[in-house]
């Protein structure tokens, strides 16, 4: 049975796009008075309301009685909401002028993380996972990359990958699953940084294979995790195994992104510490560049270069990096909002950083735009105008949110 949506104040499909460079709003595909036409959790098409009522006559209305303007769901496309136990000791101490490795020193940072999450059952990981993606979802996030890395040995990374599936399970929201055991070398391991990443390589990702658990890796490349040259040689072998490949880059150093433009890595992600090297690498590259203001607010650090990766014509799209130390607040849209006002991007450029930028970073062919085909995974909010998506901060939450055709908040 097919349902008609309808009648929007304003519909952004998010189509006919340009998937890398600069946006201007103008740019933009408004459609005024619009409708959708949903079925079996696709959408048909994307027009004129009163258009619509004319070619599907029989359709079932969901009449919408006050203003409000449709977008595709967002897409949040690096967190890590699986886990458990806080960071509040690292933030309090970070607030105070504590640093990085002062904080590391003291029992915080990942290990802390690691320590609570091995300790965790599968049912409490489970409970976490789908209670943050409900929040996300009910906030318009229809899709979210999901990682493990903080189990860091066999068991603890096979307990946080089956929490994401099963997890996967009790949502409505898609979450794609991301094997991060390459998060750092664990403390109890006793080898080599490159001895670590063969043992992942050869003890772990061939079981995620067998249960279908993940096919994607991420590794990150810090001065405090694993060198460019070690992650090279695992990417380039994980890549072999069959997995995609994404890699936390340039966070507080630069190297990262190259390693991920050179082996043709699916995204480089965080991007604080690029410089003009590596934002002419990414933008000569298909490397999505995704910033994660939400790590900048937390670390009170500077925001990635966003303005000048986009006018060097990279590809950016915009995450939360939702994790229990770094970015412990989640909430995608004001992230992107406070964001877009410091570093001066568009409204055109934030949408599609949220949307159709951010599908390619998990190879979505059927979410960021209203195209008939696409899944039905949409959000609409309670205004007439959608400039003021942003110009409320990111205050301005949805008022309705459907995944794939079903309405779900």
């Amino acid at each position: 049975m097919k349902t008609l949506l309808g009648p929007f104040a304003q519909i952004l499909p998010m189509t006919g796009l340009s998937l890398k460079g600069t946006l201007q709003d103008e740019q933009l595909t408004v459609i005024e008075k619009g409708g959708v036409v949903v079925e079996n959790g696709e959408i048909i098409a994307v027009a004129d309301y009163k258009s619509l009522l004319k070619k599907y006559p029989d359709s079932e209305i969901a009449f919408m009685d006050t203003p409000l303007v449709l977008l595709p769901g967002f897409i949040d496309c690096h967190t890590h909401i699986c886990y458990d136990g806080t960071r509040n000791r690292d933030y309090a101490m970070r607030i105070a002028g504590k640093s990085y490795l002062e904080i590391a020193r003291a029992g915080g940072g990942i290990w802390d993380s690691v320590t609570k999450t091995r300790i965790a059952d599968i049912v409490t990981l489970t409970e976490n996972t789908v209670a943050r993606a409900n929040r996300h979802l009910k906030e318009g996030v229809t899709t979210i990359e999901v990682k493990s890395g903080y189990g860091l040995n066999l068991e603890g990374e096979l307990k946080m990958l089956r929490a994401i599936q099963q997890a996967g399970m009790h949502t409505k929201a898609t979450l794609v699953s991301t094997c991060l055991a390459a998060h750092m070398k664990p403390r109890d391991y006793t080898g080599t940084e490159a001895e670590y990443l063969q043992w992942v390589l050869a003890e772990l990702l061939p079981v995620l294979q067998q249960e279908q658990l993940s096919n994607r890796v991420d590794i990150f490349i810090e001065e405090t995790a694993f060198s460019a040259s070690a992650a090279a040689a695992f990417l380039k072998q994980a890549m072999q195994q069959g997995f995609a490949a994404t890699v936390h880059a340039d966070q507080f150093s630069a190297g990262g992104a190259e390693v991920a433009v050179n082996t043709h890595a699916l995204s480089a992600d965080h991007l604080e510490a690029s410089s003009e090297k590596e934002i002419v690498l990414l933008a000569n590259s298909n490397t999505v560049a995704v910033v994660l203001p939400g790590a900048s607010l937390g670390l009170g650090m500077q925001y990635a270069p966003a303005r000048k990766l986009l006018n060097a014509g990279a590809s950016v799209a915009i995450a939360s990096d939702w994790n229990p130390g770094s970015a412990p607040m989640g909430d995608l849209l004001i992230q992107a909002a406070v964001m877009s006002a410091a570093e001066k991007l568009s409204t055109a450029e934030v949408l599609a950083a949220l949307t159709i930028r951010a599908a390619p970073a998990l190879q979505l062919k059927d979410a960021g735009q209203l195209l008939a085909g696409y899944a039905a995974d949409l959000q609409a909010y309670p205004t007439s105008d959608y400039r003021d998506i942003l110009y409320y901060q990111g205050k301005m939450k949805p008022a309705m949110v459907w995944k794939k055709g079903e309405l779900v908040s």
